[in-house]
């Protein structure tokens, strides 16, 4: 039986016609996206047709999903939102705060010992606003949500970038921050500019050591890491519906690895069996009585490029096993000579210390077995393994059944250390080095979905690179960065030449799924009577104090920092040991944008201090500006909080008195975030201007007081030398944005309207 199952039928039931009327007023067939987008219409009914990336749209997305790290600081905000119960189906997912290191039972032991004041905080919030909490341990958010909450047609926001994972269950699933999750949780519309479409065409059929994993490494290798922005992923075509439903996920869920809005598949036969094998029968019978408004009309499959702003095509009967990265997923290597000449020529090291297979990317039961069915021919041709290896199923109820069926058992015959049902090095909650900044440089190969630097270890100098679990499996036991096992042998124990033979697998458990506890906690129907507190010397929590209005007059503004090159919410707000202050923003704030290339020195976390014209850490001169009453500026480059939806990478700046951020382009959920904590995120009218900005600058707003939407800002930027340049500034805002702005922030106005 599903979870809230009579709101699924209540979308069912309303989808008929708002499809109906949408394709009317839209003139045209529809796409899945666009049926989807126009029946989760805040106002109900279509009455109008929208202008892809142009239009700002409400909509009510049917239920939320949040994840321990960012649910903290949600939540926290919602406390002060004056409701008594979130207004839609909700759930928190512990499983960001469980370091990888010495194996399950102890590493969960260890993260119950340590955290035990944010679970019991995020558990009582959950009890006393209706949210259902997953204990950690229970599984990775994304891959729990696919067994158990997505259902095709539905629309769901989470605040996690990989929400997007839900795709393959047929959703428009979407990453936020948590300020946009409040606002849904308080029962208001959710904002979101219509997205462009990009259609994905899949012709021919996986087969042999190519994946799924390896469709979306070569999306990423075309569209790279900022392709996808703004738009939503469709893919469709014979090779879609060939595909299983958790592989649907894993291309889904790295669609927020080229910026896209989010990715989807249209309903089909795998689906179904999805469904029905994770004991949701009465969610696929529903969704069978309205199948065909599920899927895009017919005649948008069959000619895409009248209905897509962009099509792709990819014939997987000639698609093969690719390696992904290092510090980017969207450098993309054929395995094998490829890589080795690619290896040689950039220096990267052709030894693999660690192949990790998990995280929310691929840690289904199919991705297990096709991975585990390598292992066992390791173990059966005398082969050792030249790597370590580390595995974290997605769930435990993953985890319980591929025990049950030999599958981990394989991995641990091969010394395989089996982690948590957790994120772990996905996120860098892996404790690998004593001392990750003075590391050695090495390679990893993992079935991750981002391999930023540090990312996984803390170690700038790991070389991480992405591929499918049967290709991370196979290399791992090779040794070798360049190994590829279509064509390679390897020399067994005995000095016998072995190859390896075509991974096999199931798409489903054939014993079916089966678990004890799958640690899920029910909140009670009145949670009125609970408590929750948040000791005020507390390190990890620490209530919220409403952010003041900047206002409309900002002068005499410094650079805080110039950032150079990438620089992604992990370099803004690190995740790893950071991850244990997520509920406490002033601490958390000790991190602020530390890991950013300073553009003047290209040095990270130093900067120039104009006050003192000495150089410190970035939060340490911003708390000086701070203390001394003046606003900041940071300035970026392209693509500008690209990675995870964590919305601490906009409320740090804005609590350290940072005013506002200007680059030469935003990742979406980013620029969506500063918007929502009363910001300003402003993009460059001209890109060159970027080079004006020098170290010593200060800054006046001309025009700000006219803060209007289509209208261009004017920044004077005053050099040491009294010389000035005038820089026009883009910005994205609409008069509800502006008025979250002039309120401080987006919640601030939430209070008002609730008070």
């Amino acid at each position: 039986m599903a979870f809230d199952i009579d709101m699924i039928k209540g979308v069912y039931t309303k989808m008929a016609e708002r499809v109906d009327k949408a394709r009317e007023i839209v003139g045209k067939p529809l796409t899945l996206s666009e049926k989807i987008l126009y029946s989760h219409l805040w106002d109900g009914n279509p009455t109008k047709a929208f202008t892809r990336g142009k239009d700002y749209v409400d909509f009510a997305p049917d239920r939320i999903a949040c994840q321990d790290a960012t649910a903290q600081m949600a939540l926290l905000q919602f406390m002060q939102a004056g409701k008594s119960k979130v207004a839609v189906p909700t759930t928190v997912h512990c499983d960001h705060l469980i370091q990888a290191k010495e194996g399950a039972e102890t590493d969960l032991k260890h993260a119950n010992n340590v955290s035990s004041e944010v679970f019991n905080f995020l558990e009582s919030v959950s009890n006393k606003y209706g949210i259902g909490f997953w204990k950690p341990g229970a599984g990775i958010i994304h891959q729990v949500v696919l067994e158990n909450y997505a259902f095709p047609g539905g629309m769901m926001i989470g605040t996690d970038s990989h929400t997007v994972n839900a795709g393959g269950l047929g959703m428009v699933a979407i990453g936020v921050g948590g300020a946009d999750a409040v606002d849904v949780m308080a029962g208001m519309a959710w904002e979101l500019k219509f997205p462009k479409l990009i259609g994905v065409r899949l012709t021919g059929k996986l087969s042999g050591w190519t994946a799924p994993k390896d469709v979306i490494l070569k999306v990423a290798e075309i569209l790279t890491v900022k392709g996808g922005t703004g738009a939503i992923v469709e893919y469709f075509g014979p090779g879609a519906t060939a595909m299983s439903c958790t592989g649907k996920g894993t291309i889904c869920n790295m669609g927020a690895e080229i910026g896209a809005t989010t990715s989807t598949f249209g309903y089909d036969e795998s689906m179904e069996r999805y469904l029905r094998a994770t004991d949701r029968a009465d969610v696929a019978d529903a969704a069978n009585a309205v199948k065909e408004h599920l899927t895009a009309d017919a005649e948008v499959y069959a000619n895409p490029e009248n209905y897509f702003d962009q099509v792709i095509d990819i014939n997987l009967s000639e698609l093969g096993p690719l390696l992904n990265g290092p510090f980017t997923p969207d450098l993309s290597t054929n395995v094998g000579s490829e890589m080795t000449d690619k290896a040689k020529a950039n220096d990267w090291p052709i030894t693999v210390e660690w192949g990790l297979i998990g995280s929310c990317t691929n840690s289904s039961y199919e991705d297990l077995s096709r991975a585990s069915s390598i292992a066992q021919q390791a173990l059966d041709k005398g082969l050792k393994m030249k790597s370590e290896l580390g595995i974290n199923p997605g769930s435990e109820q993953v985890r319980y059944t591929a025990e049950r069926d030999g599958i981990l058992e394989v991995f641990e015959n091969l010394d395989a250390k089996i982690f948590t049902n957790a994120c772990g090095p996905c996120i860098g909650q892996w404790a690998r080095y004593s001392d990750p900044k003075n590391a050695p440089k090495n390679s990893i190969v993992h079935s991750f979905n981002r391999n930023f630097a540090k990312r996984a270890d803390g170690n700038p100098n790991t070389h991480a690179f992405v591929a499918s679990p049967e290709i991370t499996a196979a290399i791992a036991i090779a040794g070798r960065l360049d190994f590829n096992p279509l064509k390679d042998k390897l020399i067994n124990e005995n000095g016998e030449e072995v190859m390896f033979d075509e991974p096999t697998g199931w798409e489903l458990p054939p014993k079916g799924f089966d678990v004890k506890d799958n640690g899920y906690l029910a909140p009670e129907a009145d949670g009125s009577h609970v408590q929750v507190s948040v000791k005020d010397d507390s390190e990890r929590l620490q209530l919220l104090t409403p952010f003041e209005p900047i206002g409309n007059s900002i002068t005499g503004a410094k650079l805080l920092i110039k950032a150079f090159g990438k620089c992604t919410t992990d370099h803004i707000s690190m995740a790893g040991p950071w991850l244990r202050f997520r509920g406490h923003l002033d601490n958390i704030a000790n991190n602020t944008l530390i890991g950013a290339v300073n553009a003047f020195n290209k040095k990270t976390n130093f900067v120039k201090n104009q006050l003192t014209g000495d150089y410190g850490g970035v939060p340490d001169v911003q708390r000086e500006y701070k203390k001394a009453g003046i606003k900041t500026i940071v300035v970026g480059d392209h693509n500008y909080g690209e990675g995870s939806s964590r919305e601490h990478a906009a409320m740090q700046p804005r609590h350290l008195g940072v005013a506002a951020v200007i680059v030469k382009s935003f990742a979406r959920i980013h620029e969506t975030n500063l918007k929502k904590q009363g910001m300003l995120g402003l993009t460059f009218a001209n890109e060159s201007d970027y080079d004006l900005i020098k170290e010593d600058d200060t800054f006046n707003f001309i025009d700000l007081n006219e803060f209007a939407p289509g209208k261009q800002l004017t920044l004077e930027a005053v050099h040491a030398d009294g010389s000035k340049d005038i820089i026009k500034l883009n910005h994205t805002y609409n008069d509800a944005q502006i008025e979250w702005y002039n309120y401080g922030s987006a919640l601030n106005l939430i209070k008002k309207q609730n008070a």
